[in-house]
Parts: C-alpha cells; sequence; structure tokens
C-alpha cells in the first residue's frame, strides 16, 4: 500500500496535468492548507509571477480571526484574494486545489473567491 504523501503527490500531479491541458493562457489559483494556516495565490505560470496572494498568517486576517485553519478564515482569505486579485487585473483563473480533495476549507475558499468575483 502507498503512503498518504505517495497518494497526495499523484492526485497533485494529475490534477495539474488537467489544468495545463485546460488553462487557455489564464493565471493559475493555487491553494495550499497546512494544519494551522490556509494559503491562496494567484500564479501566471507563463511569465512565473505571482500576480495576488492572501493568507490566515497576514496581521489585519490574523486579528480577526479566531483560528487560521478553519471554513471562517478560508472565506476570509478567499475573499481578500480575489479582491487582490481584481486589483491586480485578473478576472479569470483556473482553480488549483493541488492534492486536496475540494471539500471543507478548500471548497469555502473556491467559493468566497467566486463570490469576491472571480470566473473559474
Amino acid at each position: 500500500m502507498e503512503s498518504s504523501s505517495k497518494l497526495f503527490n499523484r492526485r497533485r500531479q494529475r490534477n495539474r496535468a488537467k489544468l495545463r491541458r485546460a488553462r487557455n493562457d489564464r493565471p493559475r489559483l493555487s491553494v495550499f492548507r497546512s494544519g494551522k494556516h490556509i494559503y491562496a495565490q494567484v500564479i501566471d505560470d507563463i511569465s512565473r509571477k505571482t500576480l495576488a496572494s492572501a493568507s490566515t498568517l497576514e496581521t489585519d486576517l490574523k486579528s480577526k480571526l479566531k483560528s487560521g485553519a478553519n471554513v471562517d478564515a478560508a472565506k476570509e482569505v478567499g475573499k481578500l484574494v480575489a479582491e487582490r486579485a481584481k486589483a491586480a487585473g485578473v478576472e479569470t483563473v483556473i482553480f488549483d486545489r493541488g492534492g486536496y480533495l475540494y471539500h471543507g476549507r478548500v471548497k469555502a475558499l473556491a467559493d468566497a473567491a467566486r463570490e469576491g468575483g472571480l470566473a473559474f
């Protein structure tokens, strides 16, 4: 039986391959979640630049949130990254969930980013 990290990496590689095929020169909204925090970046893979980012480590979010590892925190990060992406001129992205299941914090972040004005 394969370890959970190997299975995670297989899911991530499978997801990234699908994203590369469907990208059409759109930036990628990448999500990383740890046990204590959640992070989001809008990345332009062609120019290899980060266009916008947000995480629960930021001081304005940290003071508002009780924890950085719950659905409420993910919603706040999703709203903030959408706001910053729109300020950078990004309207449409492709959602990169990495190897994480589209559930819980990852889903909350995606829904909040959609509400914030990003299309994907």
